[in-house]
């Protein structure tokens, strides 16, 4: 028989006390490193676009969950459909737990799909979360006269998007080139708010790559109208809301196309993701993961994210950290496939 070992109260105070100390330690450090700073959040869209939206409603929240509770700073950088904000975060922006950035989940993937202007790893990135795990679309407007994606494979439409690396034109085209979608996609956008425009203008038809919280939020009243209609979905589970959208993944009839649909579509489960600079503390990266988990939970937070209409599916860093180590694993064979199903011929 194993004896148990008893220590005495006084003993087991003290042990416990000597766990706890490091924990205080390391927030009495993030304390005095936090107070009076300044922790900037860059956008790499539009002011009013979706990435924005929740950008500023975290903002008005953060801080409260950081150590030494500093100011947040939103700000916006636009270019190359997200991969200007990542370049900047990776080769200017401090690396010292000051810096967020966040932009659309194409942008982590432009390295392994052999873009050599995006000047970052990935893997290396300091990833602290994601707030929405999204689902993704294609819509049209009722004006387009296309009902179903079904129509879409018979009848052609005008498509808007960014650029080429933007998802709204990577997943137009590949719902082109992989699905047998009819569509013409026209380049030159600053973002999906100028593509709204255009859309009610009657210029473009179409648009690919939408969340669904996005098109609930900045797209409310053309989607309660019906005047913007969802015709597929593009990641995550089917979404109850969206019942009777046929999902990209029905599509898939081999293991292959799974893997390459999910580096395509799939990744846009990283809806709302935020990322810090590689290099940076350890313990900063565990800070402000710890913070941006406590703020998903925080009631003051989640009353102001059902005013503003946004969606709250939060994924870990940590979890974050994984997919997209797991993504950027593929195969040569899939990452071809991928990059031909984006392509302009």
């Amino acid at each position: 028989m194993t004896a148990a070992i008893r220590l005495p109260a006084a003993t087991a105070a003290i042990a416990l006390l000597a766990l706890a100390q490091p924990a205080a330690a390391q927030a009495d450090d993030a304390a005095a490193f936090y107070k009076g700073k300044t922790v900037t959040i860059m956008v790499g869209h539009q002011v009013g676009t979706g990435f924005d939206i929740y950008a500023r409603v975290l903002a008005r929240h953060l801080s409260r969950h950081i150590p030494g509770n500093p100011s947040i700073l939103v700000q916006n950088m636009v270019g190359a459909s997200g991969v200007v904000s990542a370049n900047w975060l990776e080769t200017i922006a401090a690396k010292d737990g000051t810096v967020m950035a966040t932009f659309v989940h194409t942008v982590a993937f432009e390295p392994v799909f052999g873009n050599d202007k995006a000047r970052y790893d990935p893997r290396k990135l300091s990833w602290i979360g994601n707030m929405e795990e999204s689902v993704g679309m294609c819509g049209v407007t009722r004006a387009s006269g296309i009902a179903s994606f079904a129509d879409l494979r018979t009848k052609e439409a005008i498509f808007g998007a960014t650029g080429p690396t933007g998802p709204l034109g990577q997943f137009a085209q590949a719902a082109r080139n992989l699905l047998g979608a009819k569509l013409k996609v026209v380049y030159g956008y600053k973002g999906s708010a100028d593509v709204k425009l255009a859309m009610n203008r009657g210029e473009v038809q179409g648009i690919c790559g939408l969340p669904l919280s996005t098109v609930k939020s900045f797209w409310g009243d053309e989607y309660t109208k019906g005047e913007f209609k969802p015709i597929i979905q593009l990641s995550g589970k089917p979404h109850p809301e969206l019942k009777g959208i046929p999902h990209v993944d029905t599509f898939a009839k081999t293991d292959q196309d799974r893997q390459v649909f999910g580096l395509i579509f799939g990744a846009q489960s990283l809806g709302r993701v935020y990322v810090s600079p590689s290099g940076q503390p350890a313990a900063r990266t565990k800070v402000l993961r710890a913070a941006l988990a406590a703020a998903m939970k925080d009631k003051e937070f989640l009353a102001d994210a059902e005013k503003t209409k946004i969606d709250v599916e939060p994924m870990t860093g940590e979890e974050v950290e994984s997919l997209i180590a797991k993504l950027s694993s593929v195969s040569p064979d899939v990452v071809a496939r991928a990059k031909k199903a984006f392509s302009r011929d």
